[in-house]
């Protein structure tokens, strides 16, 4: 149970009840920290632009990768219910499950291609020491056929991610107080 009160689902503003039904129509579920950020319904809006921006649609990186890069840098962030919730996500994006059990052993231990092992790695040094990425870890990812704008969308990825793990672990969604 969340650190915070969270509001009563059935009590919330409409504007917040629509954003509720399109977070259940998308995960079913209405989830603590949907509730907890509903304490702010224009954090839960700005959240939600977040998610439908980066997650939901086809973009220039897949599902795989995008829902591998949330569970690994939640992982790494701490945040046990977020890479739960992304495991969840993945199974339901017919991602194998395989390969997301795999990330818990770390990215070395996964079956994937190297161009995918090396953006997992530089998202989750994005993640923790953003300060010591280089031009070289950039050109590296480059030269393995990534773009400018697929580096660009990853690294908001793992700012999202790293956003949303701090609003989870700080205010306790999951968590048995």
């Amino acid at each position: 149970m969340a650190y915070i009160y969270l509001p009563d689902i059935d009590k919330v503003d409409e504007a917040t009840k629509k954003q509720f039904e399109a977070t259940k129509s998308l995960t079913g579920e209405i989830g603590e920290t949907v509730r907890i950020l509903a304490t702010r319904p224009d954090i839960l809006s700005m959240t939600n632009k977040m998610v439908n921006t980066l997650l939901v649609p086809q973009t220039e990186l897949d599902y795989e990768t995008k829902e591998l890069i949330a569970i690994a840098v939640s992982l790494e962030n701490g945040c046990t219910m977020c890479a739960g919730e992304h495991e969840r996500i993945a199974s339901m994006l017919g991602i194998d499950a395989e390969k997301v059990d795999k990330i818990k052993q770390g990215i070395d231990a996964m079956d994937l291609p190297r161009h995918k092992k090396d953006l997992l790695k530089f998202c989750i040094k994005s993640a923790k020491n953003s300060y010591k990425v280089m031009k070289k870890d950039l050109d590296q990812l480059r030269d393995e056929g990534y773009t400018d704008s697929q580096l660009v969308e990853a690294v908001a990825i793992v700012g999202y991610f790293n956003y949303i793990n701090t609003v989870v672990n700080a205010l306790g969604a999951g968590k048995d107080i």
